[in-house]
């Protein structure tokens, strides 16, 4: 390999002690996992063990770019964070795209690891190699546009990238998200908590120190320009373009796998509300900005103009779609908007905040809870005043909104009454609107996730043959098309497998995973000719599969230290105990039995134990992973072979 690839940095910055250094990432290291989500996993397994909390100062905050960041390779713009989740107790990555990566990778730095908590709020300012710590008393309790706006004013330049958390995560809320400038979010798993914990209000990033070395600049174009020439006839790019993620609304409600009404139901009959064509054709849509080097611009943005809902905002999303509107039966478009602009603004994850409210409105339904439980609130299916000012208690803590702000997984605990039946969430984390009775492969990927049951560790959309590319895929993957149905098992596993495996090194290199897990533009041959021409480094397609494998199998070797068993493999009861109620999926559900078959499948494809879920040691020494196969050795944890 050339040495640029080599030439990676991380800075390391203590709160507590306000030590700020600089280290040299070991070449070994950036050999085995390449950067970004890898390298940040790999700084997480040795940074914090099973026995230091989430909250704790002790637990660190990963901030990783890729060896693609800053380049003009589609979608080269994405930032990984990485921590142990105050909401799950185990591991978890984020992914944000915008700009932010890019100014510190042009600072000079591809990592930043905050660890220790300030006496104090404050905010990190980092300007190539001018490194501060300052005082953001003034900060703390401003939402997430104000900070933005006073820090910029603060430092004199409008062109800053600011990350910054807003009153979600200065309260703890175990959902909180951090929001990447204004509009872009790290916002799963409670990482806007450990932030806020640690009261650290933002980090801001100006850089001009380096550009990034491309070893073959006239190669890259030429890939660059092939990738980019075959763009107007990518069925899901368009709707990217057009609709954004909105734009998988109605398609999605249409198969029967988009849930209402906290998953009581696989359809809802405002979708079309909710899609991304009726949000553009009513107006609430007013322009599109891409991430750094983006060619689908999916990043939409819209405003209500007047009336009680006026709001504007970043998005919508598909998720928050779903979670805030069809999720707690709202089918007014404006009224979803406000609750999405809330989120942001204030710094919550919609996805968790939507299921915690609906997850309320049927233990209202079901007279579990009173609306005196609830302060008063009329959380009705479909109020959304009601879920509108539920929302802020949840930011703000007060009331019930406090027991929810501890995540849907303790709300039921604290609640009882069999409430944690109709909880939609498994291993801590609130499911994506995804009804995995209607997608067996999402079932799989959902219940194997080491974050918890999402879509953003393996997003095998392929699985519903629903354009030309994914049909494509199915054929080329599994050896016939007929594999491309949501309903059966068959060949699921080697599905994920493979999604599992190109979309962890798609974030290793600093991409977007919709370059190569929805729109499939980027192929692995793609990605390994495109790394000699930045790197001159000579990788084939399978052995970067193959990083991306070692990178799951660390993450796995994480939460296996953190007692994760097969046992926790698993969905939502509701979904593995209630069949689909109508349509086409009538009568399915994900079954203890069909999910065992599945896990038994995936565990062999990855090599690792079918009784316990462990990796084996073989595997690992495989991987070149014998520093963990030790490690896990010296805990007793590794099983017999």
């Amino acid at each position: 390999m050339s040495e640029n690839i080599f030439k990676q940095r991380a800075l390391f910055i203590n709160l507590s002690t306000k030590e700020i250094k600089v280290i040299e990432v070991p070449k070994d290291t950036v050999v085995k996992y390449i950067g970004g989500r890898g390298v940040n996993a790999y700084f997480l397994w040795k940074l914090v063990n099973n026995r230091i909390h989430p909250l704790s100062e002790d637990n660190v905050l990963i901030f990783g770019t890729g060896p693609f960041t800053g380049t003009f390779i589609p979608t080269a713009g994405q930032l990984t964070v990485t921590s142990k989740s105050p909401l799950t107790q185990r591991y978890f990555k984020c992914n944000a795209g915008g700009h932010w990566a890019i100014e510190l990778r042009f600072a000079g730095y591809e990592y930043v690891i905050i660890k220790g908590k300030a006496d104090r709020p404050v905010y990190i300012y980092i300007e190539d190699k001018n490194v501060e710590i300052k005082d953001a008393s003034h900060l703390w309790g401003k939402d997430v546009r104000e900070t933005n706006k006073i820090i910029k004013e603060e430092l004199g330049d409008n062109e800053i990238q600011v990350a910054c958390i807003g009153p979600a995560g200065e309260n703890i809320v175990k959902f909180a998200s951090i929001m990447v400038s204004v509009y872009h979010v790290a916002a799963r798993g409670g990482l806007g908590a450990v932030m806020g914990s640690k009261k650290l209000k933002a980090i801001a990033v100006k850089g001009s120190e380096r550009d990034v070395e491309v070893a073959h600049p006239e190669l890259l174009k030429k890939l660059v320009h092939e990738v980019i020439s075959n763009l107007p006839n990518n069925v899901k790019g368009k709707v990217y373009y057009l609709y954004g993620t909105s734009g998988s609304v109605a398609p999605v409600n249409k198969l029967y796998a988009f849930p209402s009404y906290n998953f009581k139901k696989p359809y809802f009959e405002k979708a079309e509300e909710l899609d991304g064509v009726t949000l553009v054709e009513r107006g609430y849509i007013k322009g599109r900005a891409g991430c750094t080097a983006c060619p689908f611009h999916c990043h939409k943005f819209y405003k209500v103009e007047k009336g009680k809902y006026a709001c504007y905002c970043g998005g919508p999303e598909y998720e928050t779609l779903g979670a805030l509107g069809a999720g707690c039966g709202i089918g007014n478009p404006e009224a979803v908007l406000k609750m999405h602009e809330i989120c942001n603004i204030y710094g919550l994850d919609g996805l968790s905040a939507g299921a915690v409210i609906q997850w309320t409105m049927e233990c209202i339904e079901r007279g579990v809870l009173t609306k005196e439980d609830i302060d008063g609130l009329d959380l009705i299916w479909g109020n959304a005043d009601a879920a509108i000012e539920l929302l802020m208690k949840i930011i703000y803590r007060e009331g019930f909104g406090n027991i929810l702000a501890e995540g849907l997984k303790y709300a039921a605990e604290k609640v009882g009454k069999e409430s944690w039946k109709w909880a939609i969430q498994a291993r801590g984390l609130e499911q994506s609107r995804v009804d995995t009775r209607s997608a067996k492969a999402y079932a799989l990927a959902f219940a194997v996730n080491p974050r918890g049951p999402d879509h953003l560790h393996a997003q095998p959309i392929a699985e519903f043959g629903a354009w030309p590319e994914s049909r494509r895929l199915i054929k080329e993957l599994l050896g016939d098309e007929k594999y491309a149905n949501p309903y059966i098992i068959d060949k699921k596993p080697e599905l994920v497998r493979w999604h599992e495996d190109i979309f962890a090194v798609t974030e290793a290199l600093g991409l977007c995973s919709f370059s190569t897990t929805t729109t499939y533009i980027l192929k692995p041959q793609n990605l390994a000719e495109m790394f000699y021409a930045l790197t001159n480094v000579k990788i084939s397609p399978e052995e970067l599969l193959l990083v991306g494998r070692r990178i799951v199998t660390l993450e796995r070797c994480y939460n296996v230290r953190e007692g994760l068993r097969r046992k926790d493999d698993t969905l939502p009861w509701r979904l593995m105990h209630e069949p689909v109620p109508e349509g086409p999926p009538k009568g399915l559900r994900n079954s203890p039995e069909e999910l065992d078959k599945m896990l038994d499948r995936y565990y062999e494809l990855h090599g690792w134990d079918k009784r316990t879920g462990i990796p084996l040691k073989s595997t690992l020494i495989m991987l070149g992973m014998s520093d963990v196969a030790n490690e896990l050795k010296k805990l007793k944890i590794l099983p017999l072979e």
